[in-house]
C-alpha cells in the first residue's frame, strides 16, 4: 500500500514541506496519499543546487556513476511488489501491467549502468590537405549541464527512468517535474537515489502546480529540456525554452497493417493487436489506434478481433485477472466517449464497447469512421481502435503517412520487400515487422517525427542529447 504522505526531493534530500497534493486511487476515486508540493521558490533553489553540483557531478568517475545506477537496480528489485502496487493504485494500471513496468524500470537503469562506463569519442584524421600536416585530432563527449526533466502520467516509473538513468550516466545534474496525477513512482526513485553518493544537489524531484512550473522550461540555467507528454503542451514548451536543447517525446495515432499473407497467422495477429490497442486501457502513445486489414482477410480478422475484445476482463486493476482498468481520470473517459459518439454520428459503426461508467470506458472497436473524425486523426489515448480495409500496399503506406503524427508503425507481413518498403517510406520513428507498433525495449532508439516529437530516447541515444562534443587538436 501507499504511505500516508510522501515528501518531495530538494537537492537530494526528502522535504516534507506540506501535504498539499492529493493523489487518488484511480479505480476507487478516493484519496490514496498526499504529497508535498513545491512552489516557485523551491524550484528556483533546486535549479541553483543543480548548477552548483554540476562540476562535481561531471567529475564523478564513470565507475562511481555506474555504482549509483547498479544500486538502483538492486533496490528496485528488492522492492518490486511494493513499487508495482503503488503504480497500480496511483495510475490505475492493472497489476500485471504494473509489474511489467517495474521490470522495465529495472531494465532501463541496468542499461544505464552499462552505458555509464562506455563513454564516447574517437581519434580523427585531420591531415586531409597539406595545410593540416602535423595536426592530430580527437573528440569526446562531455555533460551538457543541468537538465530539466518532465515526465507523464501514463508510465510514471519507466518514462521517468528514461530521463533519470541517462542523465546520471552522462554526468548531468537534473531537476524533475513528475505528473501531478502520478508522482509516486518518481518519488520512489528519488527515495532510492537519496541512498547513494551522488553529489549534494545532483537531483531534485518536485511535484508542483502550474505556479512556478514555468521555471522548468524557461530558466536559462538549465541546458536541456526533456519532455514527454501531449503534443500541444510539448510544442508550446519548446517555444518558451529559449536557447536550451529540447527533446520531445509526444503523441501518436499508430497504425498496424495486416497483409494478405497472414491467413495462417490470424490468432497471433489478433492477440498482438488486442494487446497493442488495449494494454493499460490504450493510454500509451504507441497504442494501436488504426488497424488496416487487407480486403482478403478483413472479415475474418474483424470477427476474431470483436470476439477477443468483448472477452477482455474489465474492473479493479488490483485483481490479477483484470485487463482493462480505469482511464487516468473521469474527464479523460468522458472526452473519449464523446469522440466515439461523434464518430458514430458521422457514419462510423460501433462494433463493440463504447459504454462508460465513471473513469471506466469499455474497450471499443469502430469501423467506417471518416478520417476527419477526432478518434481517427487525433491521438485517442484510450481504449479505442478503428478498423479499415486496404487492397494496395502502397496505398496503405500513403494512408499511414496521411497523419500529423509519426511515432511507430506495425506490419504483419511475410514479404521482405514490403518490410523494406515500409522501412524506407513510412514517415515514422520506428517500424516494427511481425508485431504491433506498441512494442518497445529500453535500449532501442525510440521517438518520432512530425507532431510526434524531436530526438530519441533509449539510454545510449538520450546520453547523446545530454552531452556535447568537445574537440581537441594537437599540432606536432
Amino acid at each position: 500500500m501507499l504511505k500516508p504522505t510522501y515528501p518531495y526531493y530538494l537537492a537530494n534530500e526528502a522535504v516534507a514541506a506540506n501535504t498539499d497534493l492529493k493523489v487518488t486511487d484511480k479505480f476507487s476515486g478516493e484519496v490514496a496519499t498526499r504529497v508535498a508540493l513545491a512552489d516557485a521558490k523551491v524550484i528556483d533553489q533546486a535549479i541553483q543546487a543543480s548548477v552548483d553540483a554540476q562540476e562535481a557531478m561531471a567529475a564523478m568517475p564513470a565507475y562511481a556513476r555506474q555504482d549509483v545506477l547498479n544500486h538502483c537496480v538492486k533496490r528496485f528489485t528488492e522492492r518490486f511488489e511494493e513499487i508495482a502496487l503503488a503504480l497500480c493504485i496511483e495510475a490505475g494500471k492493472p497489476i500485471k501491467d504494473a509489474r511489467g513496468e517495474v521490470s522495465r524500470l529495472i531494465d532501463t537503469f541496468r542499461v544505464g549502468a552499462e552505458e555509464a562506463v562506455r563513454g564516447g569519442g574517437e581519434v580523427m584524421e585531420l591531415q586531409i590537405a597539406p595545410r593540416a600536416k602535423g595536426y592530430r585530432g580527437m573528440w569526446k563527449r562531455v555533460p551538457i549541464g543541468p537538465c530539466s526533466l518532465i515526465s507523464p502520467f501514463n508510465f510514471p516509473l519507466n518514462l521517468a527512468a528514461h530521463k533519470i538513468a541517462p542523465a546520471i550516466a552522462a554526468g548531468c545534474t537534473w531537476v524533475m517535474k513528475p505528473a501531478s496525477r502520478t508522482p509516486i513512482g518518481a518519488l520512489i526513485i528519488g527515495e532510492v537515489l537519496a541512498e547513494t553518493d551522488l553529489p549534494k544537489g545532483a537531483f531534485s524531484i518536485l511535484p508542483c502546480s502550474r505556479d512556478g512550473a514555468d521555471l522548468f522550461t524557461e530558466d536559462d540555467r538549465l541546458k536541456l529540456l526533456s519532455f514527454t507528454g501531449s503534443p500541444g503542451v510539448g510544442w508550446a514548451l519548446k517555444a518558451k525554452a529559449g536557447k536550451k536543447k529540447v527533446v520531445l517525446e509526444l503523441g501518436g495515432n499508430a497504425a498496424a497493417v495486416v497483409d494478405a499473407d497472414q491467413a495462417d497467422n490470424l490468432d497471433y495477429v489478433v492477440e498482438r493487436i488486442v494487446f497493442g490497442a488495449f494494454y493499460q486501457s490504450g493510454q500509451s502513445c504507441i497504442s494501436v489506434q488504426r488497424i488496416m486489414i487487407h480486403d482478403d482477410l478483413y472479415d475474418a480478422v474483424k470477427e476474431k478481433l470483436v470476439a477477443a475484445v468483448k472477452a477482455l476482463p474489465m474492473g479493479d486493476p488490483k485483481l490479477e485477472s483484470t485487463f482493462i482498468g480505469p482511464m487516468i481520470a473521469e474527464s479523460e473517459a468522458k472526452r473519449l466517449e464523446g469522440w466515439i459518439n461523434e464518430a458514430v454520428a458521422a457514419g462510423g459503426k460501433l462494433l463493440c464497447g463504447g459504454k462508460r461508467e465513471g473513469a471506466m470506458l469499455e474497450a471499443t472497436l469502430l469501423e467506417d469512421v471518416p478520417g476527419s473524425e477526432k478518434v481517427s486523426c487525433e491521438e485517442a489515448f484510450g481504449p479505442v481502435a478503428i478498423l479499415t480495409r486496404f487492397s494496395d500496399f502502397d496505398d496503405a503506406i500513403k494512408r499511414i503517412n496521411d497523419s500529423a503524427f509519426g511515432l511507430q508503425a506495425g506490419l504483419f507481413s511475410n514479404d521482405l520487400r514490403k518490410a523494406m518498403k515500409a522501412w524506407d517510406h513510412l514517415d515514422v520513428g520506428g517500424v516494427v515487422v511481425g508485431d504491433v507498433p506498441s512494442w518497445r525495449v529500453d535500449n532501442m532508439p525510440y521517438g518520432g517525427v512530425k507532431d510526434s516529437g524531436l530526438g530519441r530516447e533509449g539510454v545510449k541515444f538520450a546520453i547523446e542529447d545530454m552531452s556535447e562534443i568537445r574537440l581537441l587538436v594537437i599540432r606536432d
